[in-house]
């Protein structure tokens, strides 16, 4: 058992000094976060919203440390799943789950875009979008039926676009050198920005970015956060491959922006259909998109932001 174990092991992450340490570190980190916001949960409503938050990571991150800690293909397949996950409960949100012929071209497009990255082909992983809009436009043409077509066909790209072909930049950026180690850092930013943003707004600030869409985050809050944020990426600057300033300064400012308006794209979607939450995500608030909706804009412009640093 123990060298099937060493097997599965070999290869991955998780079997490095550094990655050890570096999963370490997260977990105490977000047990001493959970700690000091369990204690002012009674302060407010968002202290008790980012409770649950990181209570629900408390019962995940372990698993997910793991899991990106094996040899690939796993944190590559894992990943997919996710993405094909994402675009299902899209589906059932937006009720045409049913619609079979446009939610097997989205699998299919989320599929191939895994394929892609396993494969090193960012140029056919670009290119597949155009497939998925080419052949979801074809559907109506197979069902001989025009009756809500339009709205199908815009859906059907608008989960592939949002949930599989920007979400799995994160596949992406598992490519670079240290890959594992700035996928974590990216995600561990995105979440600490919005929390933190959460639990300001009720006690800083009055002015409302968003106020129809969002009533949640205030501009000071918004800001705050944005500079703590910036302090985390400082702190944990060792993930990435290059240390230096413009690094991890334009980390956090992806984080912060990127991840703002993810979350702020899919409420717009949410409550133009009419729907608040689908399902609990794990023990904590809000449902599996919205752990997925603010990686939606950091994950694909972290990737090209980090390309494009080496060349300036």
């Amino acid at each position: 058992m123990n060298e099937m174990v060493a097997q599965l092991f070999a290869g991955g992450a998780l079997s490095t000094a550094i990655y050890q340490q570096t999963a370490l570190i997260v977990l105490l980190s977000l047990f001493a976060s959970g700690l000091i916001v369990f204690f002012l949960r009674q302060s407010n409503y968002y202290f008790v919203v980012s409770w649950a938050s990181i209570k629900s990571w408390l019962f995940f991150a372990p698993g997910l440390l793991v899991v990106f800690g094996l040899p690939q293909p796993w944190p590559l397949v894992f990943l997919t799943l996710i993405a094909l996950l994402g675009a299902k409960i899209f589906f059932q949100l937006m009720g045409m789950y049913h619609r079979n012929y446009f939610v097997v071209a989205c699998y299919l497009g989320i599929l191939g875009l895994g394929y892609c990255i396993s494969q090193d082909r960012e140029d056919l992983y670009n290119l597949i979008p155009m497939m998925v809009v080419g052949l979801s436009c074809l559907i109506p043409l197979v069902r001989n039926n025009y009756v809500r077509m339009i709205q199908y066909i815009s859906l059907t790209n608008l989960a592939f676009v949002f949930l599989g072909w920007a979400f799995l930049h994160l596949g992406l950026i598992m490519k670079f050198p240290n890959g594992f180690f700035q996928l974590m850092y990216l995600i561990i930013l995105t979440e600490f920005c919005d929390n933190t943003n959460l639990a300001l707004s009720r006690t800083i600030g009055r002015t409302h970015l968003f106020q129809r869409i969002d009533q949640k985050r205030t501009l000071e809050s918004t800001v705050i956060s944005g500079i703590l944020t910036l302090g985390m990426a400082f702190l944990m600057r060792h993930l990435l491959p290059d240390g230096s300033d413009q690094y991890w300064l334009l980390s956090g400012i992806v984080a912060s922006v990127g991840g703002l308006f993810g979350d702020l794209v899919m409420t717009v979607i949410r409550k133009d259909a009419g729907i608040k939450v689908v399902g609990a995500f794990i023990l904590g608030r809000g449902d599996f998109l919205r752990r997925m909706d603010r990686l939606i804009f950091v994950a694909p412009i972290y990737y090209y932001v980090m390309k494009a640093l080496p060349l300036l």
